[in-house]
């Protein structure tokens, strides 16, 4: 994989958040002698989606977001995208707890902290669903330890924020999963940075902006701009990986692979609110997730979290969502109108045409005034005060737009790995529950893109030193999901 020349590196990862990063470390543990550049246009990293307050900090395991067991018309509870995602967060922790063990990384209870995850449900309806999605899961030794409850005083114990000046004949249930986490991925981001800088062949390049993006002979030339001074450059890479949040989607499209054709992106914005006040935030130590309301995207679900930031506490309640051109927080209004492409217009309008539901939740949204905020937050928190309750503006999140041989175009909540086909550049589109399965989405890119190395006896090797088990064997083996949770948990610092 090594070239030769003095501008040439064997990878430039785009993007100094999460996916980027992780990537760059699986990297260097694999083959410690990869060469890679870390492009950012930035002044540092995890500034955009990975930024703690720009996303929820949820550690997305299933445990309380009702949208990933979905009912279906007779009336079973799909659990499968639950255990997935479950399973695929119990890989990123057992490549965060090997970390832990690693000079140079830091402690790990600057970035992730047990908190409890509840679902919590209003009106009979909504609770004959809770009930059987809790019935269902619990088959699962993933959710084993889970409980449910519609008894008021066992709810006030595990929300005892939510319970005062609540409706006393207003039917309400919740389930409790004490094994949640919130994670500040910002933190374990420039952690893994920290890690990387000690590593001899990793450059990371800050306020660095990729221009162009053109195959050759030997992979990809890569046209870099310096945003400050003006300067521009060439990089040659063998690999090229676009994980830049809002922004890969017109980095794939400036590459022309064929893959890329026909993706287009619908950006959403979101906000919070926020709380500061000590006396509110003690009150409340869990992440209570609710049902989303018609018409709204799975991202805005309604929950209020406990947040760790920086070893301080705060609540969040939201998210509620926005609109806006930007596919970046500090990006440009002319993103979305510069990415409709000959190949992306026709799935773009049967989106716009399908999705009617949306844009008048979105509209609606938008509209809201700071009390139409409170008026929501108190379905939550009765006693809630204006006053203790400010405006935080979230992260820019890009839904994925593509192709349909049946509808034309559909658009899809999630994330997406797209690469070429000779493996030689990948892009991740879309957003949550990203952040949380990164490890696993980085994984399914190294045995994609690097087919030959991902088999060999070395890198086979260190994999399984640095995951004892993964998802296949997480769902079905019971004994072996208990031994590998509790042991991520015990070097995480979550369990003593």
């Amino acid at each position: 994989m090594t070239q030769h020349d003095s501008e040439a590196v064997d990878l430039v990862l785009v993007g100094a958040g999460i996916m980027s990063v992780t990537l760059a470390v699986l990297l260097k543990e694999l083959d410690p002698g990869i060469r890679l550049e870390i492009v950012e246009q930035q002044e540092s990293g995890a500034v955009e989606s990975s930024n703690p307050w720009n996303n929820a900090g949820t550690g997305h395991a299933g445990l309380c977001e009702l949208n990933y067991t979905p009912e279906g018309k007779d009336g079973t509870i799909d659990i499968a995208k639950a255990v997935h995602i479950n399973t695929q967060f119990e890989v990123s922790k057992q490549f965060w707890a090997y970390l832990a063990g690693r000079e140079g990384f830091g402690s790990p209870r600057d970035f992730i902290n047990p908190v409890p995850h509840l679902s919590f449900v209003r009106g009979s309806k909504d609770i004959a669903y809770l009930k059987k999605r809790f019935e269902a899961i619990t088959q699962h030794h993933a959710f084993a330890d889970m409980t449910y409850s519609e008894d008021r005083a066992t709810l006030a114990e595990w929300m005892p924020l939510m319970m005062p000046g609540r409706d006393p004949n207003e039917p309400i249930a919740a389930t409790y999963a004490a094994n949640g986490t919130d994670v500040n991925f910002g933190a374990v981001t420039n952690q893994m940075l920290g890690y990387l800088s000690k590593i001899g062949g990793v450059k990371v390049s800050y306020n660095q902006r990729v221009t162009g993006l053109a195959r050759n002979a030997q992979g990809w030339k890569v046209d870099i701009k310096n945003t400050q001074s003006g300067g521009s450059r060439e990089v040659q890479a063998g690999f090229v990986f676009l994980g830049a949040g809002g922004a890969a989607l017109p980095l794939l499209q400036m590459s022309g692979i064929e893959e890329g054709r026909g993706f287009g992106g619908f950006p959403v914005s979101g906000q919070w609110l926020r709380c500061d006040n000590p006396e509110v935030v003690a009150q409340h130590q869990a992440k209570v997730y609710s049902l989303a309301a018609v018409g709204a995207p799975p991202m805005s679900v309604p929950h209020l979290d406990t947040r760790v930031v920086d070893g301080h506490k705060s609540l969040l309640f939201g998210p509620y969502a926005g609109f806006t051109t930007k596919f970046l927080k500090r990006g440009s209004f002319l993103d979305l109108p510069l990415s409709v492409r000959p190949g992306n217009i026709g799935p773009m309008l049967a989106v716009a045409r399908d999705n009617m539901d949306l844009t008048r939740y979105l509209i609606k949204e938008v509209m809201q005034s700071m009390e139409d905020r409170l008026d929501t937050l108190r379905g939550f928190y009765p006693q809630a005060k204006a006053e203790d309750w400010r405006l935080e503006i979230a992260g820019q999140r890009v839904q994925i737009i593509k192709k349909d041989p049946k509808k034309g175009g559909i658009l899809q909540f999630g994330t997406e790995l797209v690469s070429a086909k000779d493996g030689s550049i990948a892009a991740l589109l879309g957003a949550s529950p990203g952040a949380s399965v990164t490890v696993s989405i980085m994984l399914d890119l190294l045995e994609r893109c690097f087919p030959e190395q991902y088999r060999s006896e070395a890198w086979s090797r260190k994999l399984e030193e640095i995951f004892p088990a993964r998802e296949d064997v997480l769902k079905k083996d019971a004994v072996a999901y208990r031994e590998v949770s509790t042991l991520s948990d015990k070097r995480l610092g979550l369990i003593s």
